[in-house]
């Protein structure tokens, strides 16, 4: 049963093959082998590759491509300077005349005013003749809440009466008299549209007339499907067949249903649409 490994085996304790920690020995792994690469199939292109590239660069606009726009670059030797950020005062002007100074909107301290100039003009009489002829000033009306009380102002105080003595007292206001008539007129046009609107619901009577007229009709109806009701096969073979029979029963049988209800009712409304 059990027996020994062949010659150049290894077995491991536990009864299985050991592997070798090396490959076999052989002559045709001395010579050089070279790599071979896999080879790639061609990239797929687009036969209309050459007609979409002319329509983008033809359609193209300013600033509207990706990455930065294409400018000059600047010449190495226009390099920032110190202090070539900082704002600069204007040049300063040179005066023509340095002994002019400029004009002051105030007198200078050598100005002398002008002397000598007097007037007729007698101030004092001017002013009697002012006081005497002029109105005298109306006082403000007061009144006091006792007999040595403080002093308030009448026409603030609300016990005068100056609103009903406007000329446009009770009078109702021009916007409320406006908000009325635009509300009785909606009122109106509300009415009549109700008024409308049943008018064209209501019930209409046929008369006589119409009511034979319309008995005649749906008797001819009835005898028209009749007619060619009774011009079906006997048998009924075929699905089209049997849908055409059934479909003659309910016409008829709709038209007898209406004939009866007309002839029961002499008295006939129907509804306006």
């Amino acid at each position: 049963m059990f027996g020994s490994p062949p010659p150049g085996e290894r077995f491991s304790v536990s009864g299985r093959k050991a592997k070798k920690p090396y490959a076999e020995e052989n002559i045709s792994n001395l010579l050089p082998r070279l790599e071979e690469k896999p080879v790639k199939p061609p990239r797929y292109i687009s036969i209309y590759r050459p007609s979409v590239k002319c329509e983008a660069e033809k359609n193209k606009a300013q600033w509207k491509t990706m990455g930065p726009a294409k400018v000059a670059v600047p010449s190495p030797k226009n390099f920032l300077q110190k202090h070539s950020k900082e704002p600069k005062l204007p040049a300063r002007r040179k005066e023509q005349d340095p002994k002019k100074l400029p004009e002051l909107s105030v007198p200078r301290r050598t100005d002398r005013p002008v002397m000598g100039i007097q007037s007729e003009k007698n101030f004092i009489n001017t002013n009697a003749i002012a006081v005497i002829t002029g109105l005298p000033k109306k006082p403000q009306p007061i009144y006091v809440d006792r007999r040595q009380g403080d002093k308030y102002l009448l026409e603030t105080s609300g016990l005068l009466p100056k609103y009903i003595k406007k000329k446009d007292y009770g009078v109702i206001p021009k916007y409320v008299t406006r908000r009325n008539e635009e509300r009785e007129r909606a009122q109106k046009e509300y009415e009549t549209s109700i008024l409308e609107n049943l008018r064209k619901k209501a019930m209409k009577r046929l008369t006589d007339e119409e009511r034979k007229t319309l008995l005649q009709g749906l008797k001819k109806n009835w005898e028209e499907v009749y007619r060619e009701f009774q011009g079906l096969p006997v048998e009924m073979d075929t699905i089209p067949k049997k849908i055409n029979k059934e479909k003659l029963e309910i016409q008829m049988k709709q038209l007898e249903h209406d004939i009866d209800v007309i002839e029961k009712h002499k008295v006939i409304y129907i509804a306006n649409e």
